[in-house]
């Protein structure tokens, strides 16, 4: 089953890309061309941001995959906004949700203390929030090296298993908050390092080119909207206002 929120696959190919391509393992690869190549401009540019917004998340996003999609930086409430994205019994924020969740994210990994502490809360909320139809493991990977450079560190990426990580993060995603994650990166700290260096480092991690993971897509209807919170209720992580 081909993941299309929109609902208009045969005519505008895998969520309306530019050369409407329908085989998503090609867009896959397209996919993490594009984000090898245009790595060093995002890198770049969050480089000249000293304080770190949703608008600069949506602009990573875009500057990675504008020259695919057309939607490239527009969140959920502008492409799907009617629409739950879930990854089998893992639901994802509501479409308007998402800022809140990654401002969160924003909130505590700008804090040095806290980011170095707590590296897997902030990942979790970056993930929960899943503002884009695509492409967000990337971008909340980019944001997230560059937080932990300010805060004087990095995370050894090539030295983690894509399956483990996967799992820790989905168990911090449906139990924020409980050190689920944190535990699991931070057996992989490391010292902090040269921007060039990081970001080369994340341009060839293994597993990232996506192939063979797919969300799901729900309508908003009774029975979709009454699993969502009763996964919000399990949850149970509060935002701070």
């Amino acid at each position: 089953m081909v993941f299309d929120p929109v609902d208009d696959f045969e005519t505008a190919g895998y969520l309306r890309n530019f050369s409407q391509e329908k085989d998503p393992e090609l867009v896959k690869t397209v996919e993490h061309e594009l984000f090898r190549a245009n790595l060093p401009d995002a890198a770049d540019y969050l480089g000249k941001h000293k304080i770190l917004k949703y608008s600069n998340f949506l602009k990573v996003h875009h500057i990675l995959f504008n020259g695919f999609y057309p939607w490239a930086g527009q969140d959920r409430t502008q492409t799907a906004p009617k629409s739950y994205i879930h990854k089998g019994e893992t639901f994802f924020s509501h479409p308007e949700d998402a800022a809140r969740a990654v401002n969160e994210g924003l909130r505590l990994g700008q804090d040095t203390k806290v980011m170095k502490a707590r590296p897997g809360e902030i990942m979790g909320l970056f993930a929960f929030g899943h503002p884009f139809l695509d492409g967000n493991g990337r971008t909340m990977l980019l944001v997230h090296a560059e937080l932990c450079q300010r805060a004087g560190f990095s995370i050894c990426w090539n030295e983690t298993d894509k399956n483990d990580y996967l799992l820790a993060l989905t168990d911090e995603i449906a139990k924020p908050a409980k050190g689920l994650l944190d535990r699991y990166l931070l057996k992989f700290i490391g010292p902090v390092q040269v921007k060039g260096g990081w970001a080369n480092m994340v341009a060839t991690l293994r597993g990232l080119d996506g192939k063979g993971t797919m969300d799901e897509v729900a309508a908003i209807d009774s029975s979709i909207a009454v699993q969502y919170l009763q996964f919000e209720k399990r949850r149970g992580y509060q935002i701070r206002q």
